[in-house]
């Protein structure tokens, strides 16, 4: 863990007015000072990183990550004939220039974005008064003040705003481009479209350069990754811990988000925990529905841990001391099996719709309640490819091949039409030069297995 660089701030710096030309000394100390109590310096703290030392998983080289992730978007740019890529999403701003700035705020409001010059810098457009939230990076080269043209700051004089906002961005692709007029975008509305194309830069889909960027992970992605989930289980642990009759889906929902944030992790992307009568149909949303003694608990994590990676897994619990019913337990039985038969058929060199025409399936009355899909990436969230089962497989459903490196979830949901409840099972998979391994270890629930 990084010490905070000693300056002349502090509780007991003495206020004095301003000196001519002082400003701008201040401006840099407050940075410095600023740059060096970042979240991501100061560390994940004690609890995570014992949790991480009993594991026996290795500290990953932040900046051998960060370089690693800066030439696989710069050699997608190249291979599909961009300047560079110009970046709203806050996960595609993080695996670029691994710094984050209000993350879920800036999903919906954007006033945050970044340009990765494919033979240049990188330019961080970053909300007001936030230079020192990329300092600690090492690869973010130019940060400079992001003009915003939501309507919150701009109300009527949008249009005009927007002019402002493209001329910014012309003016980086013009000195960076190498007469390249043409840039990746993964989100931009209609009006900042029109208003680069009025400047001569067009634009294509950033989405792709992304997406296939963060396919291949490397060895320190995958440290990050198994530190994420190591974090998240534990997290989990503290859940089941705190299950017992009485407790609402909500009360037992929020332990899985503070083991997140006491750990360092970010947030939770989706509120997928429902008990009893709520687990059938699949998607009801985390209520204030009181849990019974031999209730079924079904949740997905959808969880964004330490270093920004994703730990997305699934369990089903029995709630309270008795025995399950024999149809909790066909249930769970039917989960286990599917994805037990389906990681098993996971390895490099298999097809997307190769694998989905050989996996594993709900039987007839369960399958109309199935899951969306079988399989899909995961890295900094939920990534490319997603797998649905072969009958949904369509015209418009890409194919394509496992690679090492690839990190993917098997899903499955088991519930009869029209039934009483369900399961929900997940595991998360990385794909090995040989085959593959599992990285989620949470173990299942034995009073369902039936062992």
């Amino acid at each position: 863990m990084d010490t905070p660089a000693k300056g002349n701030f502090g509780r007991h710096r003495k206020i004095m007015p301003f000196e001519p030309g002082s400003i701008d000394d201040l401006r840099e100390q407050a940075r410095t000072k600023a740059a060096s109590l970042n979240q991501h310096v100061l560390g994940y703290g004690a609890q995570a990183e014992a949790e991480w030392a009993a594991a026996g998983i290795a500290a990953p080289d932040m900046p051998a990550m960060r370089a690693y992730r800066l030439d696989r978007i710069r050699a997608e740019l190249r291979r599909r004939g961009y300047a560079g890529a110009l970046l709203y999403d806050p996960v595609n701003i993080r695996y670029a220039t691994d710094s984050t700035n209000m993350q879920l705020w800036v999903a919906h409001n954007p006033t945050r974005h970044c340009f990765v010059a494919t033979d240049g810098p990188v330019v961080l457009f970053d909300y007001f008064s936030c230079e020192h939230l990329s300092d600690h990076s090492g690869i973010v080269d130019d940060v400079r003040p992001a003009v915003s043209w939501m309507y919150l700051y701009s109300g009527e004089l949008t249009d005009m705003k927007v002019e402002r906002w493209a001329q910014g961005i012309a003016d980086v692709v013009r000195e960076h481009g190498g007469g390249n007029r043409r840039i990746a975008v993964d989100h931009l509305d209609h009006q900042g479209v029109d208003a680069l194309a009025r400047l001569g830069i067009s634009v294509g889909n950033g989405e792709a350069v992304m997406e296939n960027a963060r396919l291949i992970k490397s060895p320190d992605e995958i440290l990050c990754m198994r530190r994420s989930i190591v974090a998240c289980e534990a997290a989990m642990a503290e859940m089941e811990a705190a299950l017992h009759p009485g407790i609402s889906e909500n009360e037992l929902w929020a332990e899985l988000h503070r083991g997140n944030i006491a750990r360092g992790g970010e947030w939770i992307e989706t509120r997928l925990l429902s008990s009893g009568p709520r687990t059938n149909p699949w998607f009801q949303e985390c209520s204030s529905h009181v849990i019974k003694a031999g209730d079924l608990v079904a949740f997905d994590t959808d969880l964004i841990g330490p270093y920004g990676f994703c730990a997305d897994l699934s369990r089903t619990w029995l709630c309270g001391e008795g025995k399950p019913t024999d149809e909790q337990r066909e249930l769970y039985r039917i989960a286990a099996d599917q994805i037990a038969q389906n990681t098993a058929l996971l390895k490099p060199g298999m097809g997307f719709r190769e694998l989905v025409e050989h996996a594993a399936v709900p039987p007839p009355d369960c399958f109309p309640t199935r899951y969306g899909v079988l399989f899909h990436g995961v890295g900094l969230a939920d990534e490319y490819p997603t797998l649905p089962h072969a009958s949904d497989w369509t015209a418009d459903t890409p194919d394509g091949v496992f690679e090492p490196g690839m990190v993917v979830c098997v899903e499955s949901y088991i519930g009869r039409l029209g039934g009483h409840e369900g399961v929900k099972i997940e595991e998360q998979i990385l794909i090995t030069e040989t085959g593959y391994e599992q990285l989620s270890s949470y173990p299942l629930d034995e009073h369902l297995l039936g062992g």
